[in-house]
């Protein structure tokens, strides 16, 4: 666990903010890559990503309310104000709201999503690596690839009885990013038109499917993360991943659908 990475004379250069920040450097150079290859690079696609971009920092931000809420004992303002952290999946909704703002306000009516969401999914892996050194890993394990937070850290992690007691945790960001450069490796191919994608996925679904197969990883892996629970025995996180799993299952099966009767013989 290395919360501040280095320092630039007395100034700490904080991991979690270093690694967010070339994640999403990445991101972006990424998505211009794709976009040039398909002759789609224009000044509009630059508002766009500036538009995901202010909208993911802003929900980032402000999408952990809620959790505020949760654990302050008198929750004000000022105490959300001072309140630390990020929220991933409010930084997603953030970004896809920026885009569809700045895509009406110019007038820009094809999809994006599959352009950008290659390096999307490398970007957020690479942040996750700046989560890990700084946050608290997840619940006990006994598998040999536990970590450890040192009892100096231990201390500043809230709710992780688990550090102060020096035992193995699940390295829960870790699995997070090898899941999504993984996704990022098989996106990438497929959104540069590389490797062609079925027949019945029209343009802006290899987003989708990247949402869906997000979703699925998150809600699993929330078991091992140790987020306190809300309803039903699932945590905050599983609750919205799970409103995400039943609204794109449904698209897709529709999209199937479509595709059989199109292929039926009149």
């Amino acid at each position: 666990m290395l919360p501040v990475l280095f320092r630039i004379g007395a100034t700490p250069i904080w991991s979690h903010s270093f690694f967010t920040a070339i994640g999403m450097l990445v991101a972006i150079v990424m998505s211009w890559r794709i976009a040039r290859h398909l002759r789609r690079d224009s000044i509009e696609l630059v508002w766009i990503i500036c538009g995901g971009l202010t909208g993911a920092a802003l929900m980032a931000r402000y999408g952990l309310v809620l959790k505020y809420l949760l654990v302050a004992s008198s929750p004000s303002i000022a105490g959300f104000m001072r309140y630390g952290g990020a929220s991933l999946l409010g930084g997603l909704a953030g970004a896809y709201l920026g885009v569809v703002i700045v895509k009406r306000l110019i007038g820009y009516r094809r999809h994006t999503g599959d352009l950008l969401v290659p390096g999307v999914a490398l970007g957020i892996a690479i942040g996750r690596v700046g989560c890990h050194l700084a946050e608290r890993p997840g619940t006990p394990t006994t598998l040999p690839w536990g970590v450890h937070v040192p009892l100096p850290l231990a201390a500043l992690l809230p709710e992780c009885p688990a550090c102060l007691t020096g035992a193995a945790m699940h390295p829960s960001f870790v699995y997070e990013s090898l899941f999504l450069v993984a996704a990022a490796a098989w996106l990438y191919p497929r959104a540069m038109r590389i490797t062609p994608m079925p027949s019945w996925m029209r343009e802006g679904d290899l987003f989708k499917l990247f949402l869906l197969a997000y979703a699925c990883a998150r809600f699993l892996l929330e078991y091992v993360r140790g987020n306190p629970t809300m309803l039903a025995s699932l945590s905050g996180s599983q609750l919205v991943v799970l409103v995400a799993i039943v609204a794109l299952s449904i698209h897709f099966a529709r999209r199937a659908a479509d595709a059989r009767v199109a292929a039926t013989p009149a």
